[in-house]
């Protein structure tokens, strides 16, 4: 099975725990996604939509940094972890079990919807980015990160991280899924938003746990993050 997004419930009452390397994975991206996100956005009191948050990782680490965060995901144990968490941590962060395809949320909600690691799994991309286009206030950001579709691509994600490495759950990701950047900025055009600048992201190094740590990449062949814009409203 592919794109098995069943693994986020199936770990969520260990997702804090540190104890498995996956999961660790994904919450070694997020310094290196934030290093890049924060040089387009001052976080304190946004208004910011985690869409895809799992158990909360980015959601956490946006609310550190002053945002009121609300996160949203399919994953129903996920989401309860999520919740626990943050209540165990202090955090004032609303959590939600829904899909990007209907997000629950009236016209111009947010400042900026934060999307990761969630564009290569969706149903419907184009209903995805219309719906992020709605909730975002005028001038509100969108970021993102996601795969690209090449064959290096392929080797990387599911020959070497799912199945050689075990990085990610054998299944984990359908490559026939992934995005190319060029046509990332069609459909976000083709939503209403405006593309900006687009970077790679990949491994950078590793921790005393010998895990890999990311950051920052001049290349995007593999994982590669980027921003968009919904136009301020305009007056005639």
């Amino acid at each position: 099975m592919r794109n098995d997004l069943t693994i986020y419930d199936k770990v969520a009452d260990r997702w804090w725990s540190d104890d498995l390397r996956w999961v660790r994975t994904l919450k070694n991206l997020v310094p290196g996604r934030l290093g890049w996100f924060d040089r387009f956005i001052d976080w304190p009191k946004k208004d910011v939509l985690d869409l895809g948050c799992a158990g909360g990782f980015m959601a956490e680490a946006m609310a550190v940094r002053g945002a009121n965060v609300t996160g949203i995901d399919p994953a129903v144990e996920a989401i309860v972890a999520a919740r626990s968490h943050a209540r165990t941590g202090g955090l004032s962060i609303g959590y939600d079990v829904g899909v990007g395809e209907a997000l629950p949320y009236a016209d111009g909600t947010f400042d900026a919807v934060i999307c990761v690691d969630v564009l290569e799994h969706v149903r419907d991309l184009k209903q995805v980015l219309a719906e992020v286009a709605r909730v975002l206030r005028p001038g509100g950001l969108f970021l993102f990160d996601t795969i690209n579709r090449n064959p290096m691509a392929h080797f990387a994600t599911i020959t070497v991280a799912e199945d050689l490495l075990r990085l990610l759950p054998p299944g984990t990701h359908d490559p026939a899924m992934f995005i190319k950047p060029q046509e990332l900025r069609r459909a976000m055009q083709a939503a209403g938003l405006v593309p900006g600048p687009m970077t790679g992201l990949g491994p950078r190094g590793v921790n005393r746990r010998l895990d890999l740590t990311f950051g920052q990449l001049p290349f995007m062949a593999i994982l590669y993050m980027g921003l968009a814009r919904k136009p301020s409203a305009t007056t005639g």
